[in-house]
């Protein structure tokens, strides 16, 4: 039988709600056996974990008093922990369950010491301290996989104003489109666009974005692919139905004319494009840069960022 990798659980309380105990432990599992189950916080102030979910749980609680005013001294006592377990060299890995970027330093100091690094916390949760760790889950959005009801989409805004920093769906593409590109066969295994989406992303996971399959995924939400299947692998390339090259061109003469002929920023045409039709990428056209392929387009004129439509002779 295969040993489990022994995790370090450390909960910043304060920061993180009793409701995802159960999403903790069982995402976990999936990587090892929490050894060590430690959560940290002023408990005379009532912050909400409760003494039956500590004890079903196995966790033990560490109190910390606010020594002074405007500081957080929980931080500290989970950093002195985290650095007194890993000189001890008793656990692999570390889970820092928290959404306070000011854990960043500590996930890349354990990261150093060739310690997996897992994080979880909310989507509210910091790009610095998401990118720090091996892997980041964000605990508010696995468990909603109603997509309707998780009212998520990347980079979305919450309600109560809070901004999401969950991978957008249009970063998930361009990584997809460059695997693509690179390949000689124009196609690439489903499992190896898995494994490299989370490499690249830490927080990558399709329950993220209300879906179970990443097949799934890029099926309903990425029309610029094809999924085929064979021998029981499935396969992603580029869609078919990709735009003919003279109908985008009509596009772009189309917006700057609408613009009163002159549009100051390229970039502005490069948006439209891209809001216009999902999936859309130079490299499908031959082309690397934007403006290399405005000056390909009869009747314009390109000056550093300005377009415009030349006048007619």
């Amino acid at each position: 039988m295969e040993e489990k990798m022994q995790f370090a659980v450390l909960i910043d309380a304060e920061n993180v709600s009793a409701k995802y105990a159960p999403i903790i432990f069982e995402e976990l599992e999936k990587y090892g056996f929490a050894s060590c189950r430690r959560i940290y916080g002023n408990w005379s102030k009532g912050i909400g974990w409760k003494e039956e979910t500590l004890l079903e749980y196995s966790i033990i609680p560490i109190q910390q008093f606010s020594y002074t005013a405007g500081k957080n001294s929980t931080d500290m006592a989970m950093v002195i922990d985290a650095m007194d377990l890993l000189y001890q060299n008793k656990v692999e890995g570390f889970c820092l369950v928290t959404s306070d970027s000011d854990f960043t330093r500590l996930a890349m100091r354990l990261r150093e010491e060739n310690k997996y690094v897992i994080g979880m916390g909310e989507s509210k949760t910091p790009p610095a301290l998401t990118r720090a760790c091996n892997r980041f889950i964000h605990l508010n959005l696995i468990g909603e996989s109603d997509k309707e009801n998780s009212g998520l989409m990347a980079n979305s805004v919450h309600d109560g104003g809070e901004q999401d920093y969950v991978t957008s769906i249009q970063d998930l593409e361009k990584s997809i489109l460059s695997m693509i590109n690179e390949s000689s066969k124009g196609r690439v295994d489903l499992g190896a666009i898995g494994r490299r989406l989370s490499e690249r992303y830490p927080d990558f996971d399709v329950r993220n974005y209300g879906y179970s399959k990443l097949s799934v995924l890029i099926s309903e939400e990425m029309p610029g692919f094809d999924i085929s299947r064979e021998n029981n692998h499935y396969y992603v390339k580029k869609g078919e139905s990709s735009i003919e090259m003279n109908a985008i061109k009509d596009e772009v003469v189309a917006i700057i004319r609408g613009n009163n002929g002159v549009i100051d920023n390229l970039s502005i045409i490069n948006d439209k494009l891209k809001e216009e039709h999902r999936g859309f990428d130079l490299h499908d056209y031959g082309f690397s840069r934007f403006s290399s392929f405005l000056r390909s387009i009869q009747g314009l004129s390109v000056e550093e960022n300005r377009v415009r439509l030349k006048k007619k002779k």
